[in-house]
């Protein structure tokens, strides 16, 4: 069994937006809480508070973010599926971001107080 994870709730909105492979980084994406940049040969991909995103950016919004208290090892397995697989059973879409010392799992905003009691009820807990 893999030891309770503590998550706190991060009090902004967010939004995952595309813009294509080949273009920079916008000065809009940088500042004030969590930010999340991949770039693949297809997409750059922007995870940013929503109230930052200008109109015409490809983007859905309306998005919770819960990070997973750590720094977790590398070498320590079954931390995001332990918080994933109670949230994925119940059938709310997520979206994962990875970073060195831990990870941020967003859920729509809509699902937030469902998407917390199935956690307590696994055996996490919030800050």
């Amino acid at each position: 069994m893999t030891a309770s994870v503590r998550l706190r709730v991060l009090p902004e909105r967010y939004a995952v937006s595309r813009l294509d492979g080949f273009e920079s980084i916008p000065a809009w994406a940088d500042g004030p809480g969590f930010v999340s940049i991949s770039r693949s040969a297809d997409e750059l991909s922007i995870v940013c508070p929503q109230h930052r995103v200008p109109a015409g950016v490809t983007s859905d919004g309306g998005w919770a973010c819960l990070q997973l208290v750590g720094p977790f090892a590398f070498d320590e397995t079954g931390i995001v599926l332990s918080v994933v697989r109670p949230l994925s059973e119940a059938g709310l879409g997520i979206f994962v971001v990875s970073t060195y010392d831990g990870d941020f799992l967003m859920l729509k905003a809509a699902d937030l107080d469902r998407g917390r009691r199935l956690l307590v009820d696994a055996g996490h807990g919030f800050e």
